[in-house]
């Protein structure tokens, strides 16, 4: 794992220009290692690229992220309801600022006891096979820490492979009941190096997705001069003799 110090100057670190940051967690002898991934907090301005990000996914992750069939009007009343005063979520975006991959962590109501959470998953189908899921669990257990959580739930169906595999390399406790399964991880106490590694990966996110907006915004200000370069250029050869 990642230390805090190590976070800290990966954050400081703007990368290329064009290209998303990623630091490696291990020296290139030790293969394969991890990568740092950008995961930006999602705040409620937001509601339309997870509504988006969440209405692209085929039927079947539908089914797999909610436990259900879950219809457009469905989706539509979970993005609507989503309460981000009480509950965390958290996003990884490509260079377009497309959410590509994000994650719920919900925490319980006032009611209930506090000192759990659950977590839920979705990863766009282009961009499967990267290791979202997983570090957005990662990111999920240090917020949880620090909020004193320490017990962390998935509920998933039994045949979700990809969310059920997470759960277990993590050291969660999976128990199966017919066709829906339950994992529940312990979480050790926050300490000062697990609050300083949610500063660092906040900020790191952060340098990355302003990266990213400045990025698109130079490349949308080339298109459009192109387009009246294009343009005028028409209108020479249109009014030449």
């Amino acid at each position: 794992m990642l230390t805090a110090k190590a976070l800290f100057l990966a954050s400081l670190g703007v990368g290329s220009f064009l290209k998303a940051p990623m630091v490696e967690a291990q020296p290139r002898a030790a293969a394969p290692h991890p990568v740092m991934v950008p995961i930006r907090s999602i705040g409620p301005r937001e509601r339309g690229r997870i509504a988006q990000h969440l209405l692209a996914l085929p039927q079947h992750d539908r089914y797999l992220r909610f436990g259900y069939a879950a219809s457009d009007e469905q989706v539509q009343r979970y993005v609507d309801g989503l309460d981000f005063e009480r509950d965390e979520l958290f996003g990884i975006y490509n260079r377009r600022l497309e959410l590509i991959a994000m994650a719920h962590l919900a925490f319980a109501p006032a009611d209930q006891q506090q000192d759990c959470a659950e977590f839920g998953v979705s990863v766009a189908v282009h961009a499967r096979g990267r290791g979202y899921g997983a570090r957005l669990f990662e990111r999920a257990v240090v917020v949880a820490r620090n909020e004193g959580v320490g017990m962390l739930f998935i509920h998933a169906l039994s045949e979700n492979a990809a969310m059920l595999k997470i759960a277990r390399n993590a050291g969660a406790t999976v128990v199966r009941s017919g066709s829906e399964s339950e994992a529940h991880l312990e979480l050790p106490a926050a300490t000062f190096d697990s609050r300083m590694s949610e500063i660092a990966l906040q900020h790191f996110a952060q340098v990355d997705y302003q990266l990213k907006t400045r990025a698109k915004q130079f490349w949308s200000f080339l298109g459009e001069l192109q387009e009246i370069r294009s343009g005028v250029r028409a209108a020479r050869e249109k009014s030449a003799p």
